[in-house]
């Protein structure tokens, strides 16, 4: 079953969200009836998200590709503990991609380039 967890933002300000429970091993539990407090800031608890989509970003706008758009979906589940996951769909970890082009940049690229 989820719980919740409570994180608190660098500003101070309180976050509770639906967690996931942890598996095994040790577990931040909360004292009464409140959500279980999260032992990072809700900005460090996603910063390994943030790495993984400015790292994919990268991926897919650099080289011959060139979409106009990049749209990057991740699924993510917060716990006390360990933070921000990539969530898993199926067995793997979720991440959906979407790349994208406008109608008729090819052939305007192609005319610049030919200008050159």
């Amino acid at each position: 079953m989820d719980t919740l967890v409570e994180f608190k933002t660098e500003d101070g300000a309180l976050i509770v969200v639906e967690g996931v429970d942890e598996d095994a091993g040790a577990r931040m539990v909360s004292r009464g009836d409140g959500p279980a407090q999260a032992a990072r800031t809700f900005e460090s608890a996603l910063g390994g998200v943030r790495a993984a989509a400015e790292s994919a970003l990268r991926v897919f706008r650099d080289g011959t590709l060139r979409p106009d758009s990049v749209e990057l979906e991740f699924g993510v589940k917060l716990s006390a503990e360990t933070g921000a996951v990539i969530a898993k769909g199926a067995a793997e970890g979720h991440l959906l991609v979407k790349l994208s082009w406008s109608p008729g940049r090819a052939d305007a690229d192609r005319v610049a380039a030919d200008r050159s």
